[in-house]
């Protein structure tokens, strides 16, 4: 009869039905080749009929691997770091790996990072997965702990360091196609209401805003840049400002959706039409972008893949190390963004 409480039976009560030693059962579970054929069958048939399952987790710690992840992420309540998430998880599970995850405040101190770090590596984890994204000096830590990453480890949302892999959006690149998209409307005095400088995502769209200012030929002038926090309600408040300034502005690229929706509002309060006198766009395509009035086009993220990649080249690094193939070189992925073109951008200067 099969044994409908198959948690129950122990690799113990498998040999003593099959008459064999536990270490025995281990090495046709682990499918080693020095056990006959007759034994192998034997033992077989009683795991059959009692319906044993081996502790995946207890196999794991003998073999040194767990099939196990870790992430260590911060802000899943904002949509770029939830999806980026979303991806790491999805694809993890694809590859028949399990996930730990380990949340941190967005400022973690070195002791907040050092408590997660080990949390995740007493649990055994294959490979440590750092989503949480770099804000001011929370990236400090890392020359002095590298130590302590005694498992593959793979970066997301930072700057490009010389001893680790890092996984990004191409987030200049995004700054960049934002405001070349608006020149090329017509607009001539572009501003940019950017995300808070403290974090490396929200400084590389400002300098990619820089950049395509430079390119026809404009400095970027300080009375057109305005640091929201990422809210609907600083973006509102950025163009009610940059209006008071600039009175002939007709362009603006709001770092983020959420400060591009509050940027809509307040230009609809203050009478100016979109996009016929003033062009705005967005950044990360979030899905509400295309509902709004009018429809908000934006810099599309590839979050979902981003998690996904990281996940493929942390398993990567975790074979090679186990080849001792490991090199300890960093590098850096840089995924590029797309323009997604709605009507909120479709300026036509009169």
């Amino acid at each position: 009869m099969t044994n409908s409480r198959s948690e129950s039976v122990t690799i113990v009560q498998v040999a003593q039905e099959a008459g064999v030693s536990a270490q025995t059962v281990s090495r046709v579970l682990n499918n080693r080749p020095d056990v006959s054929a007759a034994t192998r069958e034997r033992i077989l048939g009683v795991i059959e009929r009692l319906n044993y399952k081996p502790n995946a987790i207890a196999r794991g710690l003998v073999q040194r691997k767990t099939h196990s992840l870790g992430v260590i992420a911060a802000g899943l309540e904002k949509y770029g770091p939830l999806r980026t998430v979303i991806g790491i998880e999805q694809e993890t599970r694809a590859l028949g790996y399990s996930l730990l995850l380990s949340l941190i405040p967005d400022d973690a101190t070195e002791n907040q990072v050092v408590e997660a770090l080990e949390h995740l590596l007493a649990r055994q984890v294959d490979g440590v997965l750092w989503s949480a994204p770099e804000i001011g000096p929370n990236r400090a830590w890392l020359d002095s702990l590298l130590g302590r990453l005694t498992v593959p480890t793979v970066f997301m949302s930072m700057h490009p360091h010389p001893a680790v892999t890092v996984i990004d959006t191409d987030n200049r690149m995004g700054g960049n196609l934002a405001t070349v998209h608006l020149t090329e409307q017509g607009c001539r005095r572009v501003a940019h209401i950017c995300g808070p400088q403290s974090q490396w995502s929200a400084l590389q769209r400002r300098l990619g805003w820089e950049d395509a200012l430079r390119a026809v030929g404009q400095t970027p002038d300080a009375a057109l840049l305005v640091e929201g926090d990422w809210t609907a309600a600083s973006g509102y408040a950025a163009i009610r400002e940059l209006i008071e300034r600039v009175p002939d502005l007709d362009g603006v690229f709001a770092g983020n959706d959420q400060m591009g929706l509050g940027a809509l509002l307040a230009a609809s309060e203050l009478g100016i039409r979109i996009p016929e006198q003033l062009a705005i766009i967005g950044y990360d395509n979030i899905p509400e972008a295309a509902y709004m009035q009018p429809p908000l086009s934006s810099i599309r993220q590839h979050l979902h893949d981003s998690g996904a990649i990281a996940v493929r080249e942390l398993i990567r690094q975790i074979t090679l190390q186990r080849a001792g193939n490991n090199s300890g070189e960093g590098q850096t992925i840089l995924v590029e963004p797309d323009l997604i073109v709605r009507r909120s951008s479709l300026y036509a200067k009169p």
